[in-house]
């Protein structure tokens, strides 16, 4: 993917997406280094501040661990 696809896929991911790749995501994974993590990151923060506490702790129950 490059890295304007996988910013792409950050964009139209759900918080519930974007937090079962973050928990469960294989060391080295590209969505997390660099640009592109940087990215995740912030695009992350802003799904989970648009979220009532306890739709982020569904979300978070619904994934398990």
């Amino acid at each position: 993917m490059t890295t304007q696809e996988m910013k792409d896929w950050i964009d139209s991911a759900s918080y519930t997406e974007l937090l079962r790749k973050w928990r469960f995501g294989g060391v080295g994974d590209p969505f997390f280094q660099g640009e592109v993590g940087e990215y995740y990151a912030i695009v992350m923060r802003e799904k989970r501040n648009k979220l009532s506490d306890f739709d982020r702790v569904q979300a978070s129950k619904n994934l398990g661990w």
